[in-house]
């Protein structure tokens, strides 16, 4: 399994949760979510991510879809944040 450290990459407006470009928290051990940097997490995008994180923190074969992901967003339309993923070992 990969841990995995997402951060914000951009930012579409004004992040109602205070995201800045350069914040970022991570997933651990496949189930545990780890505040970075602010120490909040935003459940909105949280929830919109999970699904794909659970996904992407596994070891697949090459040619699996999920590894063609680099970044997910948050599900608000009007002050949309963009995260990069970055898988850990």
């Amino acid at each position: 399994m990969y841990n995995v450290k997402c951060t914000v990459k951009s930012i579409k407006g004004e992040c109602p949760v205070g995201y800045k470009i350069g914040d970022h928290f991570f997933l651990k051990d496949a189930g545990l979510i780890e505040a970075g940097e602010p120490k909040t997490i935003c459940l909105h995008a949280l929830s919109a991510m999970i699904p794909y994180l659970t996904a992407y923190c596994r070891k697949t074969d090459e040619g699996d879809w999920i590894n063609t992901i680099q970044e997910l967003q948050c599900p608000d339309s009007t002050n949309s944040v963009v995260f990069a993923l970055e898988r850990q070992e």
